[in-house]
């Protein structure tokens, strides 16, 4: 039921409402699960306050049933804590704390709410869901931060940090809109994916010091396999008909539910290698044909040829290189990769030749598809389908590079662990870059970011709850440096044959398959 690779787009019937937005009603354990739109999925809007009550509630459960009605999943709405049963919260895949505050939940109600949540139950807060249950620590790590104070309902600037979350996805640089802005007792940015920050000169009465999360979110809470999504947004009335902010709010729910997938664990310490100007392609260079171009969204579109942008100011070695990436969508087949380790060169075949690429096109054999290291080793095929977002949606690589050894991360999730061994390779020093296949292959890349890595040590693991587990695999390089495409020879087809490839630990042999065009990344 939960984590649901994305919810069914039908249209959910007229859902049960278990009390109303003004008060509590009686023992009602929760709403019937067996209702229209059942296989869309189902949420569960609880709004019950003991402290300051929002007028604006009632506006906040229409438009979650009003988003529900439009993306296939079942609303129920109570203010009950009755409603929270180990039985009745399996029902859900995710519970929105719609402004609730003050003490909610007795403890029973508190024991079966965070065991649905270690069980992989989804939890979203809107707003004065962090004013709620400051005497239970682990709401308060589910949250992400507690409310402290806010001053009056104004106007400010909102300063976007993750282009690749669905809640924040279809949002520029800035997002400038009115509302009620909290500062928080503390700042979640060391345990959360901090999706939005407030810039506090474009108002008056922010006191966190400059830092200042707005909205954020979790892949893991104590080890648990539950997601964690927060928005400060929705205080007033007018919120909630805001277009972009209830596709906030919908985007929040989707990762909660499992429906959307997204990079949630901490980022911090990561440089801008490209940040969406103009500006900062400046130590960028195109290899080869065709280009990239520079949308108005801070976005670059792969257009025509068979070359790569690379990042030309400098190599690195160890290294953890981010960066989002979507295909377009029109055919679910366009091909692109990443490549790193190559040695600075105009010739994209340099990096065929002594790079190695992570591929992002899903539609080829496992050695050469989504999370692989092109013609070597295939990613963890169930992991990788399990966190991969479709076509026309963003996704976020974390490549990191430490000696010979390279993991991938698909949207927080590791999926491949490769160690090279061919001596006519190496990544301990080389170059970036990013490929752009051919005139029928659209792929668009944003938010390229880099932290160096200290030489000799492992950084810092994921949290193990999002992490999949694999075991490193040396391996001696591609079998066919003879082919037509180990010569560089634009015409051939279907590339170079694969060394040996590891899957859930089993090696088999590879191949070099005949399909596709040839050339960096060729299928």
């Amino acid at each position: 039921m939960r984590a649901r690779a994305r919810l069914a787009v039908a249209t959910a019937a007229a859902t049960l409402l278990i009390g109303c937005a003004s008060g509590p009603t009686s023992a009602d354990p929760g709403p019937d699960r067996s209702g229209p739109g059942k296989d869309g999925g189902r949420v569960l809007v609880f709004s019950k306050t003991a402290g300051f009550r929002h007028d604006s509630i009632p506006d906040g459960i229409a438009a979650v049933k009003a988003l529900g009605a439009a993306h296939g999943f079942s609303v129920d709405a109570t203010e009950n804590a009755a409603a929270f049963t180990r039985k009745n919260l399996a029902r859900y895949d995710a519970v929105v704390w719609l402004s609730t505050t003050g003490d909610v939940l007795n403890t029973r109600q508190q024991g079966a709410f965070e065991q649905y949540v270690r069980a992989g139950g989804g939890y979203v807060g809107v707003h004065a869901a962090a004013d709620t249950e400051y005497d239970w620590p682990f709401y308060g790590a589910l949250a992400g931060a507690y409310f402290r104070s806010h001053p009056a309902v104004q106007r400010a600037r909102i300063t976007v940090e993750d282009h690749a979350h669905p809640a924040t996805a279809h949002l520029g640089a800035d997002w400038h809109r009115t509302d009620e802005w909290y500062d928080y007792r503390s700042n979640p940015r060391e345990r959360a994916r901090v999706l939005a920050s407030l810039d506090e000169s474009s108002y008056s009465g922010g006191t966190m010091g400059g830092d200042h999360p707005i909205a954020w979110c979790q892949a893991s809470v104590a080890g648990t396999a539950g997601r964690s999504f927060y928005t400060g947004g929705g205080h007033t009335k007018e919120s909630y008909a805001e277009p972009a902010f209830r596709q906030h709010l919908l985007g929040g729910i989707r990762y909660a539910t499992g429906a959307a997938h997204a990079d949630c664990r901490p980022e911090r310490g990561h440089t801008p290698l490209f940040d969406g100007s103009e500006a900062s392609l400046a130590k960028w260079k195109q290899a080869g044909p065709g280009s990239f171009a520079l949308k108005d969204d801070g976005t670059l579109t792969s257009v025509g040829g068979m070359g790569m942008l690379w990042y030309a100011d400098r190599s690195f070695g160890s290294y953890s290189l981010k960066l989002d990436w979507r295909m377009s969508g029109a055919d679910k087949d366009d091909n692109s990769g990443v490549f790193v380790g190559f040695p600075p060169s105009d010739d994209p075949w340099s990096a065929v030749h002594h790079g190695y690429e992570i591929q992002i096109d899903a539609t080829d054999v496992p050695e050469k598809t989504t999370g692989s290291v092109y013609g070597f080793r295939s990613a963890d095929l169930a992991a990788r389908d399990r966190a991969l977002n479709p076509p026309g949606e963003w996704n976020t690589y974390e490549i990191r590079v430490e000696g010979e050894r390279l993991r991938l991360w698909l949207n927080g999730v590791l999926i491949n662990d490769f160690t090279n061994t061919d001596p006519a390779r190496s990544l301990r020093d080389g170059h970036i870059g990013i490929q752009n296949h051919g005139a029928d292959d659209e792929v668009a890349f944003r938010d390229i970011r880099l932290r160096e890595l200290p030489t000799g040590r492992t950084a810092p693991e994921p949290d193990p709850a999002t992490a999949t587990t694999l075991r490193p695999v040396a391996h001696t390089g591609p079998t066919a440096h003879g082919s037509p495409m180990a010569q560089g020879d634009p015409a051939a087809r279907g590339g170079f044959a694969a060394g040996r490839l590891a899957v859930d630990g089993r090696l088999a042999a590879g191949s070099g398959g005949a399909s596709g065009a040839a050339g960096p990344g060729a299928r």
